[in-house]
């Protein structure tokens, strides 16, 4: 009885050892999420009637002066693109007016991959791989807060001075950086397109004037 009693505490000590040490390995599996335009997510999210894209716009002569669906004030004579309605070929502007040098078909062609790993003392280890971006471009990585109100946006390294890259000049981008705390699905990470080349900092810029959210990924609820 003795002895079966200690094959049996030996074996359930085993099985503990084995846990611990297949934990650890576990937890450190990465987690691939699939990036997808910011139109169609935020078109999805907010129950849009028709898809649109919130901070690229299109040239037409009857748009008055206003306000679009994600509080960006544009000119007259442009309005936000609608992604199914209006042409691929159609140019995009910012919310001044002013070309951004590709068309809606470019810009919404444009997809990639998010991987996180799991790293020391809680961060992640985060590489993103897109393309059909916007050629020769300067680009940043934000968080996005799902779990604030209003939504917040913070620098996906933590302190803005690594989360930017730059595109080739057929629109590929690569980046790798480490998150301060792993993402849930409250989080989402987000490219945004520094259209005046210049990165900013803490902040993702004037949205729809000098900065616009091009890709999204979310992890899964």
């Amino acid at each position: 009885m003795t002895r079966s009693i200690a094959r049996t505490t030996l074996t359930a000590a085993g099985m503990i050892v084995a846990l611990a040490m297949a934990g650890p390995s576990f937890a450190a599996e990465p987690v691939r999420l699939t990036l997808e335009t910011h139109a169609a997510f935020f078109s999805r999210e907010t129950g849009q009637a028709k898809a649109v894209d919130p901070q690229v716009f299109v040239a037409d002569a009857a748009a008055a002066a206003g306000v679009g669906p994600q509080g960006i004030k544009h000119v007259a004579g442009f309005r936000p693109a609608l992604i199914q309605a209006d042409p691929a070929s159609s140019p995009l502007f910012n919310s001044e007016g002013a070309k951004l040098g590709f068309t809606l078909g470019e810009w919404l062609a444009a997809s990639g991959s998010v991987t996180m790993t799991p790293a020391a003392n809680g961060a992640v280890g985060v590489v993103v791989d897109a393309k059909g971006l916007r050629p020769n471009a300067v680009y940043s990585l934000f968080e996005n807060h799902f779990d604030q109100s209003p939504v917040g946006f913070t620098p996906l390294d933590g302190t803005g001075q690594a989360n930017s890259f730059h595109t080739d000049a057929a629109g590929n981008g690569h980046a790798a950086l480490t998150a301060p705390q792993a993402l849930t699905s409250a989080n989402a990470v987000l490219l945004v397109l520094d259209d005046d080349g210049q990165t900013h900092g803490m902040t993702r810029g004037a949205i729809g004037v000098n900065a616009q959210h091009h890709l999204i990924a979310q992890p899964a609820k």
